[in-house]
């Protein structure tokens, strides 16, 4: 188990580059393989010996090798943040098909992160990409009728999104959600399968994004807030505690 954690952990840092990558290059509608990596600031060519995960941002010193110019620490966070996250996601799931959908989930949350946070958009292409990829795995592991369950509730989630956009729009006079956080609500619930953990899953962003907005809001004034990262984090908790709908309600009843 130590030596899958260490191996997970590993591919985590390669793949959070190549996700920081994705995130920063489609939201400007640039190819992801050309050009090569270089530096955004004086546009140098990287080496192999640069784009080493982690060590190479700490043993510049976190400033580009050619131009001195300091490097962002949001890099190296990307990269160890997925490490943990595929780390985390072999230790929940073991080699399985659960496991792929695990680590597409990761993947999706590290593209979003950089790109809704950066560029305050959510591209389609990423959406649509982890919409098949999703698909696959959800057919694979819950058969033809149980994909169309699943379906369904991302229509579900993806309505009730919609219908707090509009009550938004409505009630602020302005753009309360951005159409990227609607369509990626579908994914989600696909996901989960489940209008009660779907709505549970929005519950938990709103809490986990209310305070960090306000402290955003009080400190830069600004009005716009990425909130994909937080619809997704949400959906983390309940995905890697395996939350299933006759376990909770067990417990509510146990409760009350």
């Amino acid at each position: 188990m130590a030596i899958g954690l260490f191996a997970f952990f590993m591919l985590g840092l390669v793949f959070g580059s190549f996700f920081h990558v994705v995130g920063s290059r489609l939201p400007k509608n640039e190819s992801l393989l050309f050009p090569r990596s270089h530096c955004d600031v004086c546009k140098h060519p990287l080496t192999i010996g640069d784009l080493i995960p982690v060590l190479s941002y700490f043993h510049h010193g976190g400033r580009c090798k050619y131009c001195h110019t300091k490097l962002s620490f949001f890099y190296p966070l990307t990269e160890i943040a997925t490490g943990i996250l595929f780390m985390v996601s072999y230790y929940s799931f073991g080699i399985s098909y659960e496991l792929l959908l695990a680590l597409g989930v990761c993947a999706l949350f590290m593209i979003i992160l950089v790109s809704d946070l950066l560029y305050l958009i959510i591209p389609d292409e990423v959406l649509l990409f982890f919409l098949v990829y999703f698909s696959i795995i959800l057919f694979i592991l819950n058969g033809g009728y149980g994909l169309l369950s699943c379906v369904i509730n991302g229509l579900f989630l993806f309505i009730l999104m919609y219908s707090l956009m509009r009550l938004g729009n409505h009630l602020f006079h302005k753009e309360s959600l951005g159409g990227g956080d609607i369509k990626l609500m579908f994914l989600v619930g696909m996901i989960l399968n489940s209008p009660l953990l779907s709505i549970i899953s929005l519950f938990l962003a709103s809490v986990i994004a209310l305070p960090i907005s306000l402290i955003l809001y009080l400190k830069n004034k600004e009005n716009i807030i990425p909130f994909g990262p937080f619809l997704l984090l949400g959906f983390l908790i309940l995905f890697f505690m395996k939350i299933d709908v006759i376990t909770l309600i067990e417990n509510l009843i146990i409760i009350a």
